[in-house]
């Protein structure tokens, strides 16, 4: 063999040992990513507990959390696994809620995909939950994201239970029969009162079926934002639409939930829950036109009293007037018109 011939075979093993070692270094992991995010405080062994009697929900209007309304949730409950979802965000609710006392665990399951609402290991602790919220954010991220998959088939499967359920803004828009989506961008009430088909008005139903809420569309930060308007004008496209002959409307004020127990509930917090039903169809409701509906019953609770959802009707400190939308304007049978 020459020298040369040597030289050109020792060039050609160096050139395959880089080509190699090249290749190991921009090879693709052996695990891909994992489609969710998954934090846990506390010991999150499976328990099994006895099943909740009853069926309970906390309607959390938004802003600042309710401290009682979670340590309502976690009683309910027993006790175990607390489970939070959302779609982005972060584990925050881990340490606020696991320093109240009386669970096993809480975990914070961060589900952004259709990929992520079908993985087992986020059905497997979603099942396996004692309690469970879902955190604010954008409604249309569940929406997208969670509707139709086995999350939300897990989801219906703890209500199934009487595993207590919750959810704050939009995880409070997505319990209701009816949904406001928010698919394009969030709508003001000017601007749905205005044209209530306005392009950011989209609407869904069904994505869990729990009875106290049935033809029902819950909204959240209703004092905060001047919500009353949209919410009068979600139910008026859902009964001119023609999904029900008669819809409710359960708004809720910032730093206020709602502990509802086999229908009944009690509100906790600084505000007020608004408790709204149609009468008949909208005199005008049309593109490009301003609503007009007349007459909406309405139910103000404030105070310690109490509303019952099954039967739709108030006892104690709740507050009885009609509101209606009137070529596009809200007035009330209030004092001055107020729709508060």
């Amino acid at each position: 063999m020459t020298s040369f011939t040597r030289v050109r075979r020792l060039f050609a093993s160096a050139c395959w040992t880089g080509m190699l070692a090249l290749g190991l270094c921009f090879a693709p992991p052996a695990h891909a990513e994992k489609p969710y995010k998954y934090f846990a405080v506390g010991d999150t062994t499976d328990v099994v507990l006895a099943r909740p009697p009853l069926p309970a929900l906390v309607l959390m209007g938004g802003g600042p959390d309710v401290d009682d309304a979670f340590k309502w949730m976690i009683k309910k409950g027993g006790g175990g696994n607390f489970v939070v979802i959302r779609a982005t965000g972060t584990d925050a609710y881990n340490p606020y809620i696991y320093a109240m006392g009386g669970v096993r665990s809480v975990e914070t399951i961060i589900v952004p995909s259709r990929e992520a609402a079908s993985d087992p290991f986020v059905l497997q602790r979603v099942r396996g939950a004692e309690a469970l919220f879902i955190a604010g954010g954008d409604q249309s991220d569940y929406i997208r994201f969670w509707k139709d998959t086995p999350l939300s088939a897990a989801l219906q499967d703890l209500a199934n239970r009487n595993i207590p359920l919750g959810g704050t803004s939009a995880g409070l828009a997505v319990l209701g029969q009816f949904i406001y989506s928010g698919l394009n961008q969030s709508v003001t009430s000017a601007d749905a009162l205005a044209d209530p088909f306005n392009k950011n008005i989209t609407l869904d139903r069904d994505f869990l079926a729990l009875p106290p809420l049935s033809r029902a569309l819950t909204d959240s930060h209703l004092d905060a934002r001047d919500r009353m308007g949209r919410l009068v004008t979600f139910l008026a496209r859902v009964v001119n639409d023609g999904w029900t002959s008669m819809a409710r409307g359960v708004g809720i004020d910032v730093e206020t939930a709602l502990l509802v127990e086999n229908g009944q509930a009690t509100r906790v917090g600084a505000g007020s829950a608004y408790f709204l039903q149609t009468v008949g169809l909208p005199q005008v409701c049309a593109p490009k036109t301003p609503l007009t509906y007349l007459n909406l019953g309405v139910q103000r609770l404030s105070g310690t009293g109490s509303f019952d959802l099954n039967n739709w009707a108030g006892y104690g400190s709740t507050v009885n007037y009609s509101v209606s939308a009137v070529k596009g304007d809200l007035v009330s049978t209030q004092a001055g018109g107020a729709v508060y």
